[in-house]
């Protein structure tokens, strides 16, 4: 069947050709049911069961340099779409340099490696087979997939798809000599193929190559091959490679680095203990300590003395604790790594390694993102409106200055006494002294850039990692204020040191933690990235759940892409009863119905996407724009409202057009709400020398788009105002304020008269209005849903005493929106936590890897 674009292949929707070729083509395609964008490669024959067996066992790898397998169909295949050049594009500009080739061929050979212990051999390892994404990772296309379909028309470059006892299989010029003779193939005909593709990277030379197949193959066959254009460092390697006899060819690809000039030793195991069942971590610890003992015999046998082996110890904080912080690490290590520090139920908790229980740090309630200073002896953190920091020992917190709350984003403890901090959205990072005292700018927001987020200075104290606009890992000169990109498409990006004075920068991307040489001297960068530690728990906000001690133990939080903010939309009713609207978990944040409550819309973190109930269809309004968190339906339903770059944007909600700027702003702006009528839009300014404020401006609503009017100011004060949303009438506007010390619901007349009435009494935020017209929902600090009936005439507001809406916890998303009401008033959609054995046991577990920097020496060297 001929495709083209909208065309459905059984539930997938065809979205453009990526490629052709003789076997058949390639499509980008999107998988409604999951939400995702999939690579859909078409077959011109039919699959052999004998193939569907073994795709069967491909779909069975899991390894981060693995393209995963998703789904069979009769004649075509869904794999897992990988964005970026191949290896082949890669190669096509120029001999790739050495350390950067060992970076991507130490990825191939992991991806080859976890292949062969599963008993599946690729057969048709070649350079366009090897995809290279943005963050530097790597991922190996069509493990074992070379059994597809029929023969085809050969060429040098072509694969021959035959499964046929005696016929070749592969593509000519990577083959092994046995392949080329139809003889069968093992793991050591892959291991042929990457010599093969190690020696193109370093030369951008094809090893066997011909006119025609027939001399491409002879070549392989009868001649030796000519290493001398390969740097030296190589050649023994290469040579092992590319035996002739597979008897004496390299056995295991895992010791390729081994057979280098200057061996890289290959890392020891990871000694694991069972903790899911131990309650107490002393006991989690011996059994850990006692699973490592095991192989210490082996691993000084084998290793250099110099490097310790890694040691793990799953850790149970105990059933009272429930671990969590709206942003940033919630749990962290001291400098010395004899005490950690974590976030449970809003507060600070201490620990000593040495002790079996932990101490509750007073006065730390609403605090997130903790760090120690230099010598363990404080710890710093954010807490509603501020910044503190508390002695470990306990006594009264701190106030250091002011930050806005939900939107502070890390800091870090300099050993001259000053803190560098992400105080705000919609600023660079400031430099406060840890005594207290006014922040300055110590980085500006460059161009097009929202946020800088996660600092960590480096030694000597002269330049800062930072996450930029979430995306990025950049590091700025504090001197003189020059910036560079480390990584990109990395956040949360951190250096370890190694002995030798240089060390890694390591930084997490979508639950993995990759490491890479990094000089923090010169600020340089000396290899490709490698994947080190799969399945770490990380935010939508860019932040992730791990932290290192000076001497290179690591301690995090399970969870990667399974377990960061997870969560399912689901309807609620006052009885706390639910019924799926979307039981998918995902990264929902900031849901909002339209105005019939038959849309929805929300971010999964990174872009809007639009979800129409009665359809069950989903539509993408924006692509990697990083929103902010505000969406706003128009009252007509034809527009959405949202925060975005340089301000605030719309788009059409049918997904029609490109988004278009509404406001302009220096600073975050994010919409709230508008009148009933659309005329006057509510917005919230992220002010760094005010905190948040409230703004409206007149709006023209047409089938052109919407268009602002000149902004007016509604509420400018030094507390921190936010989240307002007009009355169903358009006479009211409520909205949430820390004025009193602690966040609470007030309610306002519009156009503002001065009057206003609070109507928690308790702590509350994110205030909905039903729209019955005599009810005002608002979130409580236990994230339940929480309701104050009104009765409203002229001027006067007159609310009732808040009661429990229902007794069903949301989840907790800190400053985040996390439902929204129906029309009707009678339910609303709402974000709920997803409840799993895994998810309950991450609350209150945590994973240390002591030696860690050894173990990352050992995988990625950072030399001498």
């Amino acid at each position: 069947m001929e495709l083209k674009p909208g065309d459905k292949l059984g539930p997938y929707e065809i979205v453009s050709l990526l490629g052709k070729g003789g076997m058949g083509e390639v499509w980008r395609a999107r998988d409604p049911r999951l939400n995702r964008d999939v690579a859909i490669k078409t077959s011109k024959a039919g699959f052999s069961g004998r193939f569907r067996t073994e795709a069967q066992a491909v779909a069975a790898l899991n390894h981060p340099n693995v393209c995963t397998l998703h789904d069979v169909g009769p004649d075509y295949l869904v794999m897992e779409l990988v964005e970026g050049p191949t290896l082949a594009d890669r190669i096509r500009s120029g001999p790739v340099p050495l350390e950067e080739a060992l970076g991507i061929a130490k990825q191939i050979a992991d991806g080859l490696e976890a292949a062969h212990e599963k008993g599946i051999t690729h057969r048709d390892l070649k350079p366009a087979n090897v995809k290279i994404r943005p963050d530097g990772s790597v991922k190996v296309l069509d493990f074992g997939l070379a059994k597809a379909g029929e023969a085809a028309e050969l060429s040098p470059d072509s694969p021959t798809l035959m499964s046929v006892p005696g016929m070749i299989l592969g593509t000519a010029a990577y083959m092994s000599p046995e392949q080329a003779r139809g003889n069968p193939v093992d793991k050591r005909s892959d291991i042929w193929s990457f010599g093969v593709v190690l020696y193109e990277m370093l030369t951008a030379k094809r090893l066997f190559d011909g006119a025609t197949v027939s001399d491409c193959l002879a070549a392989i066959l009868v001649k030796e091959p000519d290493l001398t254009g390969a740097p030296q460092k190589v050649r023994r390697l290469l040579s092992r490679c590319l035996e002739k006899d597979p008897n004496k060819r390299l056995r295991w690809i895992g010791d390729w680095a081994e057979l280098l000039d200057a061996p890289s030793p290959k890392a020891p195991p990871v000694h694991a203990a069972s903790a899911a069942s131990r309650p107490v971590w002393i006991a989690t610890a011996v059994f850990a300590l006692i699973a490592a003992g095991l192989g210490f015999g082996l691993y000084f046998a084998t290793r250099p003395p110099e490097l310790k082996p890694l040691v793990r110890l799953d850790v149970d904080l105990g059933a009272g604790v429930s671990l969590g912080s709206i942003a940033g690490a919630n749990t962290v290590i001291s400098p010395d790594g004899t005490r950690i520090v974590y976030v449970s139920q809003g507060k600070l908790f201490t620990r000593k390694m040495d002790q079996p229980k932990a101490v509750e740090l007073a006065g730390t309630e609403g605090a997130y993102a903790p760090f120690f200073s230099p010598d363990g002896m404080w710890v710093a953190f954010f807490a509603p409106g501020k910044l503190k920091k508390i002695s470990v020992e306990g006594g009264a917190a701190v106030s250091l200055c002011d930050a806005t709350t939900g939107f502070a984003r890390g800091g870090t403890w300099g050993e001259d006494g000053n803190i560098i901090a992400a105080l705000n959205n919609g600023s660079g990072l400031s430099r406060i002294p840890s005594s207290g005292g006014e922040p300055t700018e110590v980085a500006e927001l460059a161009q097009g850039e929202i946020t800088q987020r996660w600092p960590q200075i480096l030694p000597g104290g002269k330049a800062v990692l930072f996450t930029s606009n979430g995306a990025n890992v950049e590091v700025v000169s504090l001197a003189d204020h020059r910036r560079k990109t480390l990584q990109r498409g990395g956040t949360f990006g951190r250096y370890l040191p190694a002995p030798n004075g240089t060390g890694h920068l390591v930084y997490i991307s979508n639950g993995t933690l990759f490491a890479v040489p990094f000089d923090p001297g010169k600020l340089e960068l000396h290899a490709t990235p490698s994947p080190v530690l799969e399945g770490v728990a990380y935010s939508g906000n860019g932040s992730a759940q791990f932290d290192f001690s000076r001497n290179g133990t690591l301690v995090y939080r399970n969870g990667g892409a399974e377990g960061a903010d997870l969560v399912t939309v689901q309807w609620l009713d006052a009885a706390g009863k639910t019924q799926p609207l979307l039981a998918k978990p995902g990264r929902y944040l900031a849901p909002r119905l339209s105005p019939d409550g038959q849309r929805l819309v929300f971010s999964d973190g990174l872009d809007i996407w639009v979800y129409e109930t009665r359809r069950d269809v989903m539509t993408r309004l924006t692509f990697g724009g990083r929103t902010g968190i505000g969406f706003l339906w128009s009252p007509d339903g034809r527009y959405i409202a949202f925060s975005g770059t340089g301000g605030i944007w719309f788009a059409r909600s049918d997904g029609a057009g490109k988004p278009q700027p509404l406001i302009q702003g220096k600073n975050t702006l994010l919409p709230l709400s508008f009148t009933p009528d659309g005329r006057r839009l509510a917005y919230q300014e992220l002010n760094p020398r005010t905190s948040n404020d409230i703004w409206t401006a007149s709006i023209e609503i047409d089938d052109a788009g919407l268009r602002a009017g000149k902004p007016e100011s509604f509420l400018l004060t030094p507390a921190d105002e936010r989240q307002g949303a007009f009355s169903p009438d358009g006479r009211w506007l409520a909205y949430s304020s820390n004025e009193s010390g602690k966040y609470e619901v007030y309610v306002r007349a519009f156009p503002d008269k001065g009057a206003k009435w609070q109507i928690s009494n308790a702590g509350g935020a994110y205030p909905v209005w039903s729209g019955n017209g005599h009810e005002l929902f608002f979130r409580g600090d236990d994230n339940r849903i929480m309701l104050a009936t009104y009765a409203a005439a002229r001027d006067s507001f007159v609310p009732a005493k808040p009661r429990v809406w229902s007794d069903t916890q949301l989840a907790s998303l800190g400053s985040m929106g996390t439902y929204d009401s129906a029309p009707d008033g009678k339910r609303v959609a709402a974000l709920m936590p997803v409840e799993t054995p895994e998810a309950r046991q991450a609350q209150n577990h945590v994973t240390f890897l002591l030696n860690f920097a050894d173990e990352l020496q050992r995988k990625v060297p950072a030399g001498k």
